[in-house]
């Protein structure tokens, strides 16, 4: 569906104007790993490209930068029509560019196939390479699972990118623990449990670094939460499990 330009432009100005959206960035020192993430409120709940900055700087692993362009309610065809996800991108200078929307499962598979090629050919382009953040479904649409886990996937074959199941790690992590609450209170949005899984899924792709090594804290950016040693082990081997069986 196109939309008018000036549409799309007043909703950037609104959008980047809400609390606890838009772009996060850190300074970029010239060197070291640069990732950029596009997707909405999956992506920025407990600052999620900031809890795998974190863990990096915990690994001693050079950061340049990591930036984010996320809105709420936003899926791959919303970035595509405003500015400010494709500008980011023809900034250059990347190493991967991380996507993500909604779960996928249905309706939303057409758009995540679509638009992630017509990123993957802009990422390229640039220099960098394309990966698919797999997110879950609400709790209340668990049957959803295999397909959120499928369209993810098939995203991500589609353009030769990088894969990080997430939500299989959330699955790994309950046949372990099902008390786990991976869940925010709204049983959609990650807790900050399930934000450190997918920070844990990606760190080991991005890096190749043993995640057992890191300490059993959860590193937000306001000061290290500490977790036991047997829930940091098990949420480290559900992530390795599920970049085992997953990654691409």
């Amino acid at each position: 569906m196109k939309r008018p330009l000036c549409l799309s432009l007043c909703l950037m100005i609104v959008l980047l104007c809400l609390p606890g959206c838009g772009s996060t960035s850190v300074e970029d020192d010239g060197e070291g790993l640069r990732v950029l993430f596009i997707g909405n409120s999956l992506t920025y709940a407990n600052d999620l490209p900031g809890l795998l900055e974190n863990m990096l700087k915990q690994a001693n692993v050079e950061v340049g930068r990591i930036e984010s362009v996320a809105f709420p309610n936003f899926g791959l065809q919303d970035h595509w029509v405003q500015v400010q996800s494709r500008a980011a991108i023809a900034e250059g200078g990347w190493d991967v560019v991380v996507l993500q929307q909604g779960p996928s499962a249905t309706e939303g598979r057409p758009s995540l196939l679509e638009y992630s090629r017509r990123f993957a050919g802009e990422i390229k382009g640039a220099g960098a390479r394309p990966a698919l953040y797999m997110v879950w479904p609400a709790s209340t649409r668990s049957f959803d699972f295999d397909g959120v886990s499928d369209s993810y996937q098939t995203a991500a074959e589609g353009v030769d990118g990088l894969l990080f199941p997430a939500g299989e790690a959330w699955r790994i992590a309950w046949r372990q623990e099902p008390t786990l609450a991976l869940y925010s209170t709204d049983g959609f949005h990650p807790s900050l449990l399930g934000s450190y899984l997918a920070a844990l899924v990606m760190f080991e792709q991005l890096t190749t670094h043993d995640v057992r090594a890191l300490p059993a804290v959860i590193p937000t950016t306001d000061g290290d939460v500490t977790i036991t040693p047997a829930l940091a082990r098990l949420l480290q081997e559900a992530a390795m499990e599920a970049n085992e069986e997953f990654s691409r």
